[in-house]
């Protein structure tokens, strides 16, 4: 079974190629972030011509996730327990929506971007990390040979090499100790960062900004994971970064995360 994560940034604008890239890419469950669309705007057609079911999770013009399988669609899950809120009051973002997919429980996350570190937005993404650890952590508890795939969007680049220049990042989000702290701790709750091994850093990322010619410059980052449990981390054979899709017309800003499982390892495009 093939997977992977995607921050499409706007579902709706880049339609085309999510179904282009569905054609090339043969992944069996496909999990996308920051889709910018109400459940009733969601380009749902991409997917089920076909052959996917999905299922999508959004509000507004912000945030906004879903799922896509063709290998079933079962449970669907929007938000994970304790997921905090954000503003006043607290309203729950469209951040997370996760579903039992060939037998594996796949979330598709998008974590707050923090904004500035004297933020409250900092503060809200500090907490929703720790929920989600939390929530991950007892549900590992509760069955320890769950198979579970924490995909997407991070927003925190875990080591110094996952950014191209430590000294641009002074003073900003993303690579701060508390993030960092953050995201170490969703690991050492028992979820392991499967990719890296077979995408190793220096220079692998997975975004880049529109700005300043970043993407011909490899100014970028490594912001989105897969993060497996001990039972589903067992079955990965192969992962790698699809940098070819951040090329072209009108494409996302990220690219698209591929984790193959039990021996069905094959190229980008095959």
């Amino acid at each position: 079974m093939r997977i992977a994560t995607w921050n499409v940034n706007s579902a709706r604008a880049r339609a085309g190629r999510i179904g282009a890239w569905l054609d090339r890419s043969d992944v069996d469950v496909l999990a996308v972030q920051e889709t910018k669309a109400r459940d009733d705007q969601f380009p749902a057609d991409v997917f089920t011509d076909r052959g996917y079911e999905v299922a999508h999770f959004g509000f507004s013009q912000w945030n906004g996730v879903a799922i896509a399988s063709r290998v079933g669609l079962e449970d669907v899950r929007t938000g994970f327990p304790g997921q905090p809120g954000y503003g006043e009051p607290e309203e729950i973002e469209a951040r997370a929506i996760g579903a039992v997919c060939g037998g594996v429980r796949v979330w598709s996350l998008y974590v707050p971007n923090g904004r500035e570190i004297d933020h409250p937005h900092y503060a809200y993404k500090l907490r929703w990390l720790a929920a989600l650890r939390e929530a991950g952590a007892a549900e590992l508890a509760a069955d320890p040979d769950a198979q579970i795939a924490l995909m997407g969007d991070f927003n925190v680049a875990p080591q110094d090499d996952d950014v191209w220049d430590m000294a641009e990042f002074e003073g900003k989000t993303h690579v701060t100790e508390l993030e960092r702290a953050a995201f170490g701790e969703l690991v050492g709750a028992g979820f392991d960062e499967v990719v890296r091994k077979y995408a190793p850093g220096p220079g692998v990322y997975t975004f880049w900004d529109y700005q300043n010619l970043c993407f011909p410059k490899k100014k970028g980052m490594r912001i989105d994971f897969v993060l497996a449990s001990p039972a589903l981390s067992g079955r990965v054979s192969g992962a790698l970064v699809d940098r070819e899709e951040r090329k072209g017309k009108g494409p996302s800003d990220h690219a698209p995360v591929i984790v193959d499982l039990d021996g069905q390892k094959k190229e980008a495009g095959a």
